[in-house]
């Protein structure tokens, strides 16, 4: 699977009582989506994004919970001047499911088009418009 088929795909429900996914697994999926890595405890994926200012920063941090909130699947986002730190996992199963993958392929697509238009949510900042 390509990273833009991964984030052309959509999250489906998790209601919990599936296994989360194995570190083996995990690293298979972590090849789609460039700049993510794995952490333990709980296994989840992070990608630290930078950028030249602290407005652009927020202004992506708004645009991923945006996201989030459209496919009904939450990240836990951290952003000061100059970064935003994006986490994924599945809190229902306390580890990782092929949703957070899809996730962090959208999130890529914000700020590497064409993934993932950036009309998501609100207007992209200038980094993704190339200004």
């Amino acid at each position: 699977m390509t990273p833009q088929e991964l984030a052309a795909r959509s999250c489906e429900p998790c209601r919990g009582g599936v296994p989360p996914m194995d570190r083996a697994m995990a690293a298979s999926y972590l090849v789609q989506v460039p700049g993510w890595v794995l952490k333990e405890d709980p296994d989840r994926i992070e990608r630290d994004f930078r950028f030249p200012d602290f407005a652009q920063a927020q202004a992506f941090a708004t645009q991923v919970g945006n996201l989030c909130e459209l496919e009904g699947h939450h990240a836990e986002i951290r952003y000061g001047w100059g970064h935003c730190n994006v986490a994924f996992w599945t809190h229902k199963i306390k580890g990782l499911h092929e949703n957070d993958f899809v996730m962090a392929a959208k999130v890529n697509g914000l700020s590497e088009p064409p993934y993932v238009p950036a009309s998501v949510g609100t207007p992209p900042p200038p980094y993704v418009q190339g200004g």
